[in-house]
């Protein structure tokens, strides 16, 4: 007996009887039980591995020494670790960033510190936020996310009611001045008409932030819509037509030359079948391209309205003009809130800086998506593809209409 339990081997045990055999047996069981414990809790640990393995976060074990004793691949990721190579080696050593060794230094944990991730560049910056939380006898475990989304969130935010405030500050002061002024001066019919007249401009460039505002609210809260509202493409381009050319009578009455339009003509449009969704956010979104093309063209200058259908059963909407165009920097910039390629330029044409911002959000809506192609000095296209999804084409041979009616 004392040759076998010297040898380890439980699948050799002696055949014994009496007293020595029942030790023997008893033995065997006892250890059989302990193996079983030890591949049990080998296996939970395996499990609760792969669980922080597949975690979003980044997870590190550290020793009392501040060693690296295991890392998941998201921790490796974000740090440089190779979990093989660096195992047993010093969080302190590996983590070069200065406001994370401070961190560290000062033992107070009570609170996360933010560095800057190292997959991190000037245009794209990668800001990751680190906490220890100690545990056991002077562990510590080590959490990173990546929170480059929610500091750029919070960016916006206060980039956004900055912007809110600015655009409505500048002129309700205006307002108040001239209020100001009509209240002290004496001033002839002629004089009041003129202030009048001012004040009337600014409050309207107030209602219009205020209605754009109010819109990207409604946007943003309201359902998606569904595909039980069917509006005919010539219908829609036709409302929109009437908006451009409206506006662009406007822009250049003082004008020697107006603006060159091509539209798509009826016969083709009636081809084009229907759209689903909301008609008056399609309307808006759509004719907020054109006014745009009308706003940034030139008197004399030539803006084309297309609609295409695709092989796949979708459809293209694009505007093009001869404008100035967009240096490319900015394009990826444009429907973000009250962004402006040129401030001055935006105002004088009566922009609020958050129309394209609701285009956005109204083709996302649709499922449908906008493309920009600009050439500083010679124009720019803006194109919406919609998918097949959201189109239908007429029956061959029968009136829209009856489509429409579901004949």
């Amino acid at each position: 007996m004392l040759r076998w339990l010297r040898m380890g081997d439980m699948a050799r045990a002696p055949a014994m009887n009496g007293m020595w055999g029942e030790a023997v047996e008893r033995t065997r069981r006892l250890v059989r039980q302990q193996e079983d414990k030890a591949q049990d809790s080998l296996s939970r640990l395996q499990e609760i591995l792969a669980a922080l393995q597949a975690s979003p976060n980044g997870v590190v074990l550290l020793d009392p020494q501040g060693r690296i004793e295991w890392c998941n691949e998201m921790a490796a990721a974000q740090f440089g670790f190779d979990a093989q190579r660096d195992a047993m080696q010093s969080i302190r050593y590996l983590v070069r960033d200065p406001e994370f060794s401070a961190y560290y230094a000062a033992q107070d944990f009570s609170s996360d510190v933010v560095l800057e991730g190292r997959a991190s560049t000037p245009s794209r910056p990668v800001r990751i936020s680190v906490q220890l939380h100690p545990y056991g006898d002077g562990r510590s475990l080590l959490l990173s996310r990546d929170v480059t989304a929610l500091e750029q969130a919070d960016a916006m935010r206060r980039d956004f009611v900055a912007n809110v405030s600015h655009e409505i500050r500048t002129p309700l002061t205006v307002l108040m001045g001239f209020v100001e002024t009509l209240q002290t001066l004496p001033l002839n019919a002629q004089e009041r008409s003129r202030y009048l007249d001012m004040m009337a401009q600014q409050a309207a460039r107030m209602q219009s932030v205020v209605q754009d505002l109010l819109t990207l609210s409604r946007l943003e809260g309201s359902p998606l819509p569904g595909t039980g509202e069917w509006t005919p493409v010539q219908t829609l381009l036709q409302r929109c037509e009437g908006e451009g050319r409206a506006l662009s009578s406007l822009l250049t009455r003082n004008q020697s030359r107006p603006h060159e339009w091509e539209f798509p003509a009826s016969s083709d449009l009636a081809a084009a079948g229907e759209l689903a969704g909301v008609l008056t956010e399609l309307q808006s979104a759509l004719s907020n391209l054109i006014s745009n093309a009308a706003r940034y063209t030139p008197a004399g200058g030539r803006i084309v309205v297309r609609w295409q259908n695709l092989s796949d059963g979708g459809g293209v909407f694009s505007v093009s003009d001869t404008g100035p165009g967009i240096a490319p920097e900015h394009i990826p910039r444009l429907t973000e809130r009250f962004y402006r390629v040129d401030r001055s330029r935006s105002r004088e044409t009566g922009g609020t800086g958050l129309g394209l911002a609701i285009v956005k959000h109204v083709l996302q809506r649709h499922g449908a998506m906008l493309e920009i192609e600009s050439v500083l000095g010679k124009g720019s296209t803006f194109r919406v593809r919609f998918p097949a999804s959201r189109l239908r084409r007429p029956v061959s041979g029968a009136p829209l209409n009856a489509v429409a009616a579901g004949h």
